[in-house]
């Protein structure tokens, strides 16, 4: 940070210090008129006709003196509003170089030009996955360093802690509060705010999931930032604001071992400078590269034109939206080495020496090419010294151990660290599990009658796709039995293509699965089933008549932990908070906990159970037709 940017920042908090010290003692009031000190969106707002109408029609309905409706308004609205002082723009950009000092950064130079093109004459409103802290000063640092807009971040108010908030305040970090529910007032400010930044052309960065992913994987969609763009792009007639869809994705990141604690059930650390100093010095440690892509943007005010006009679409027009935004995060999102090689050590029940890992990599390298899916930094992955690397660098950060004693090295996922793996093999999962409920599909139709019928395996995928769906971001209905049919295909081989409309004896079917390339679902599905059947177990013998959500899942990862050491489950992986909670979910979502399941809830928890273990046996069976291939 420069002398000039510090003396500068100091100025500021020392006013706005005053300020707040006088208004929380009662001798001064919330200015309802703007400051000097005010950013140009809240000067703006406070002198317009329209917000001060809204408040008072807000102040109406909520039976509440006007005046103090303006000025808790207008204290909000100084709370979150952020802006770009070139002196602290430039000192926190060499911050942000520093602190991200673990990665070479890789942008898609093509995908820029693309972006300055639309720059010119759009807003652009990032919307990125979400996986590490560093991600909000990745993508700003990107966005600037290659000659676009400068862009202000929205970043959850828990990252606003001294000193650092009031720095980032003015370089465009817009810090909101993510309870506010009972603060109607607030949400009104924070509309009109976002309302205000689209009517200025100001470009904007979120994470789309809301907060960091604990898994690897996305996390569905939150609307809230969205639907207040949305709404300010229905209210002003001005250019159209493009949605960039922008993955960013790591080879490894220090920050998942803790989450990954968290999902044993530790307590999660508060966010403050020990934290911030913690995070910092980790960075002197490398890690490889970050990646940043961009997907298709998507031109927001025409594609709700279009939604609106299909009555289909009336009233979800933002959550289809979200949803189109993250399908097209996950198609941007690269296969890095480490997820592929964390795939095949996760599957694997031992140590495994490089020619094995190869073995295991290499028909899945085949089947995402047949995919055109990209791989990250365009490596290899049927490469040996690629993957050699890749070993070597998850030895060096302990996630992997090796023993080199013997004959030849052979390399597991060490103690304790195989939910660890596990994130970095999610950050490829949405590439695998198509592939993986067909198999699952076809293995549940062979059980079915001596015949298989194309009615028939899709029937069992959708059931699948329904136990799954608060998992996974599946595809439309339409889309998702596209696809389930393009799977099939390609698990046959080239020279014997399956012809999806005719009915295939049972058996005919099964050597058809013995004979795949490669087999995905017990690497890619199993760790879910497992989890969602101890889930299952512990509430079909759930006899309690009010349901304790606490110690339920303490009981799940104490059971988790014996079946662990009963091989009842796969690994270690699926002994997570984190899936207990999203089985515990699909639950709820079928009403099998709390009071309204009904008189026969006991009987339909069994029911649930039995379903869990007849997916898990299905993927188990996968697994023993892919050992024994």
């Amino acid at each position: 940070m420069t002398s000039g940017a510090a003396a500068t920042t100091a100025r500021e908090l020392g006013r706005v210090g005053v300020r707040k010290m006088l208004q929380r003692s009662g001798i001064r009031g919330e200015s309802t008129t703007p400051l000097a000190t005010d950013p140009a969106e809240v000067s703006q707002l406070l002198a317009a006709r329209w917000y001060d109408a809204r408040l008072g029609a807000l102040a109406a309905e909520l039976g509440r003196d006007p005046d103090d409706v303006r000025a808790e308004a207008a204290g909000y609205l100084r709370e979150m509003a952020a802006f770009l002082d070139e002196r602290a723009v430039q000192a926190w950009r060499g911050f942000s170089r520093w602190i991200m000092r673990a990665y070479d950064v890789l942008v898609d130079e093509d995908q820029i030009a693309q972006l300055r093109r639309l720059d010119r004459r759009a807003t652009l409103a990032f919307a990125f996955s979400h996986r590490s802290y560093l991600d909000g000063m990745l993508l700003p640092e990107v966005i600037v360093a290659n000659r676009l807009s400068p862009a202000l971040t929205f970043g959850g108010a828990n990252l606003n802690f001294f000193p650092m908030g009031a720095w980032a305040k003015r370089t465009g970090a817009i810090f909101i509060r993510r309870e506010t529910k009972d603060i109607p007032v607030y949400r009104f400010a924070l509309r009109a705010y976002a309302a205000q930044l689209v009517q200025n052309h100001a470009n904007l960065t979120w994470s789309i999931e809301g907060g960091r992913t604990r898994t690897g994987k996305l996390r569905p969609p939150v609307f809230g930032i969205l639907r207040y763009i949305a709404d300010a792009v229905d209210e002003i007639d001005g250019p159209e604001v493009y949605l960039v869809p922008t993955s960013i994705v790591y080879d490894q990141l220090h920050e998942v071992e803790a989450m990954t604690t968290e999902a044993y059930g530790a307590a999660k650390r508060p966010e403050d400078l020990r934290f911030l100093v913690r995070l910092a010095r980790q960075q002197g440690h490398r890690l490889g590269r970050a990646y940043l892509d961009f997907g298709e943007p998507l031109p927001l005010r025409k594609r709700l034109e279009e939604l609106r006009g299909d009555e289909s679409g009336t009233g979800t027009e933002v959550e289809r939206i979200a949803l189109d935004v993250e399908h097209r995060i996950n198609r941007a999102t690269p296969v890095t080495p480490t997820a592929v090689v964390s795939l095949a050590l996760l599957g694997a029940d031992r140590s495994l020496s490089i020619s094995e890992v190869l073995d295991t990599v290499q028909p899945l390298a085949s089947y995402i090419a047949a995919r055109n899916w990209a791989v990250a930094g365009a490596a290899d992955l049927t490469n040996r010294s690629t993957i050699r690397w890749t070993l070597h660098q998850l030895v060096a950060s302990g996630v992997v151990s090796v023993y080199d004693a013997g004959t030849e090295a052979v390399w597991g996922i060490g103690a304790e660290q195989h939910l660890v793996a596990a994130f970095y093999r999610n950050t490829a999962i949405h590439i695998l599990v198509d592939r993986a409920m067909a198999e699952m599909a076809l293995v549940a139709a062979c059980e079915s009658s001596g015949t298989v019928a194309p009615a028939t395996v899709r029937d069992e995928a959708l059931r699948l796709r329904e136990l799954l769906k608060f998992e996974f971001l599946f595809s439309g209905r339409a889309q998702f039995e596209k696809e389930l049919a393009d799977e099939i295909r390609l698990i046959a081989p080239a020279e014997d293509p399956v012809d999806i409309t005719r009915t295939y004896c049972a058996d005919d079917v099964r050597r058809l699965l013995e004979s795949a390339d490669v087999l995905l679902a017990h690497l890619v599905l199993r760790p879910f089933l497992d989890a969602y059947h101890i889930v299952a177990d512990r509430l079909a013998a759930y006899e309690d008549e009010s349901f304790d959500e606490e110690a339920f899942l303490a009981e799940c990862l104490e059971v988790g932990k014996q079946w662990e050491l009963q091989r009842r489950i796969a690994s270690a992986e699926s002994r997570s908070m984190e899936l207990f909670k999203t089985g515990l979910r699909l639950a709820r979502h079928r009403e099998l906990i709390d009071g309204s399941g009904g008189a026969d809830v006991a009987k339909r928890r069994r029911q649930f159970a039995d379903e869990i273990a007849t997916a898990t046996r299905r993927v188990n069976e996968i697994a023993e037709l892919a050992r024994a291939r």
